[in-house]
């Protein structure tokens, strides 16, 4: 099979929360079976090792130690906003609807 059914992509569609014309649909009929085929390819590589291997290079994560800081408190904090409202800093709007 070349291509997967319309049901198979419109399934695909809806899972991945997308609108598909009815143009489109033949595309990916025929890309997502391109896709498919390519990942099944992945099965068929033999693998020496059984362990993961995430990085050629061993780093080990180096964390701080925990320390106790002063709280600031909202009076000082508003002495830098430009704009509050109550115990709210007003920041401008940066996604439209």
């Amino acid at each position: 099979m070349d291509k997967l059914t319309k049901e198979e992509v419109l399934h695909v569609a809806h899972l991945a929360r997308i609108e598909v014309t009815d143009d489109e649909i033949e595309t990916y009929q025929i890309n997502l079976k391109k896709l498919l085929s390519d990942v099944e390819k992945i099965k068929d590589i033999e693998v020496e090792s059984s362990s993961l291997l995430v990085t050629p290079v061993e780093h080990e994560s180096v964390l701080r130690d925990d320390q106790d800081t002063r709280e600031v408190e909202f009076t000082e904090i508003k002495k830098n906003v430009p704009v509050t409202t109550g115990n709210f800093v007003e920041v401008p709007v940066m996604v439209n609807e």
